[in-house]
């Protein structure tokens, strides 16, 4: 593999992503591969990137969104994107507390529902 440029099958290979992924994120404009003929290759940049939006996806930013942040990057540079990250981490660090709150009531929940369901299944096998 040349680590300074990949073609389609071993940027798939990878980061571990589908062709059909790998197509969507140039589509909707996340990467820009090199393009010589039918094939692709991805230098640096892109897997810089790939690895970006790979780890934004993993905590919970939509695909929009990564997008729209690398390309403060290339427009405004290194401060703004840092800036603008700060910010989307604090909103997706409050809704990640909030679901972890939730999921913490819900599972209370059921682990009572299934304890209550044990003593009637057990006072029902006692009668």
């Amino acid at each position: 593999m040349n680590e300074t440029r990949l073609s389609f099958k071993e940027m798939c290979a990878r980061f571990d992503v589908t062709p059909r992924t790998l197509r969507y994120y140039e589509y909707i404009e996340l990467l820009t591969p090199e393009k010589e003929g039918r094939n692709r290759f991805y230098g640096p940049r892109e897997i810089a990137r790939m690895t970006l939006i790979l780890r934004g996806r993993r905590f919970g930013f939509a695909l929009e969104e990564l997008r729209q942040w690398l390309l403060i990057y290339e427009k405004q540079g290194t401060k703004a994107q840092l800036e603008t990250f700060v910010g989307m981490a604090n909103r997706q660090l409050g809704a990640l507390t909030k679901q972890r709150e939730e999921l913490a009531v819900t599972i209370e929940d059921l682990r009572q529902l299934r304890d209550e369901a044990a003593r009637l299944a057990e006072s029902e096998s006692d009668a």
